[in-house]
């Protein structure tokens, strides 16, 4: 093994084993067991102006919230205007600033004047979740062009288009975070995976180029690798039945549960803030022990 190929596996076994002891990991609210701390007092976002993509509900809305509640200016998108409406008014009632507009990722006009609109108004920009996403599962023979089509516009070429019209703003800066929302199918597939799972580890490439085509300009680019996550979107993907969130907790061998959304939003402000400021071009795998088991 080279000494690239060497730090390379070394650097993912240890992000993977789990955060630092400095990190909340913890849900908004509540004590870390491990460090005492409550996670919706610190303010590692102050005055920092965020973007998030698909964050309407789940894992996107669930970070919305967090990054306000840490002083932060959001700026976020999505499609569903009521939903977004709605969590806009949380942000506001809880005393955060926070400004929602619809806009698909797949529509580079759209992207483009939700990433300079929330720019302007805030006055730069500095961190950007990437969380906008699809799922769609069945064997590669049996996905049609549209299906296909779809989850790589979403997926793919949504995140490239958003990072596009990002980039120049933290070059103007002279710093940025970018986390990139990805799967645990960066790291092994399932069964009917194909077009999801081809998807989701495409992000790793286009974060691992960006990280280092953009790293000495001050600009991190890291992916979040979420294992099963009670969102909406995972319930409307398993036909939103109790029985398949039950079966879904016995897959995980660590934890023997599964996810909340605002554990993966804490793990996304981590990646995002500087307490991993020497961290860039790799991937979180926040799975709850999930993949140790296979």
């Amino acid at each position: 093994m080279d000494r690239r190929s060497f730090i390379g596996k070394s650097l993912s076994a240890t992000v993977a084993a789990g955060f630092p002891a400095g990190m909340a990991a913890a849900i908004p609210g509540k004590k870390n067991k491990g460090t005492g701390h409550d996670a919706s007092r610190r303010e590692r976002f102050r005055d920092k102006v965020v973007i998030i993509t698909g964050a309407t509900s789940g894992i996107g809305k669930a970070a919305a919230l967090a990054f306000a509640r840490e002083g932060a200016r959001v700026g976020f998108c999505g499609r569903r205007e009521k939903l977004g409406a709605e969590v806009e008014a949380t942000i506001r009632e809880q005393g955060g600033e926070a400004t929602y507009v619809r806009a698909d990722v797949t529509k580079p006009e759209e992207v483009e004047s939700f990433v300079n609109d929330i720019a302007e108004k805030y006055g730069g920009l500095d961190v950007a979740f990437n969380n906008a996403g699809e799922v769609t599962f069945g064997k590669l023979h049996e996905i049609t062009l549209e299906e296909w089509e779809w989850i790589h516009q979403t997926n793919i070429r949504g995140v490239f288009l958003a990072m596009k019209y990002q980039i120049p703003h933290m070059l103007k800066n002279g710093k940025g975070n970018i986390v990139l929302t990805a799967s645990m199918h960066t790291v092994s597939s399932r069964p009917g995976g194909a077009a999801y799972a081809s998807s989701k580890r495409g992000l790793m490439g286009l974060a691992q180029t960006a990280a280092m085509d953009y790293g000495q300009e001050g600009i991190r680019v890291n992916v979040l690798s979420p294992g099963i996550t009670d969102t909406p979107m995972f319930r409307r993907s398993t036909g939103a039945s109790q029985e398949k969130v039950e079966q879904a907790r016995v897959l995980v061998d660590g934890l023997k549960r599964i996810a909340t959304a605002e554990e993966m939003a804490e793990a996304a402000l981590f990646l995002a803030s500087d307490d991993c400021s020497y961290i860039t071009g790799t991937s979180l795998l926040v799975d709850g022990g999930m993949m140790a088991g296979l």
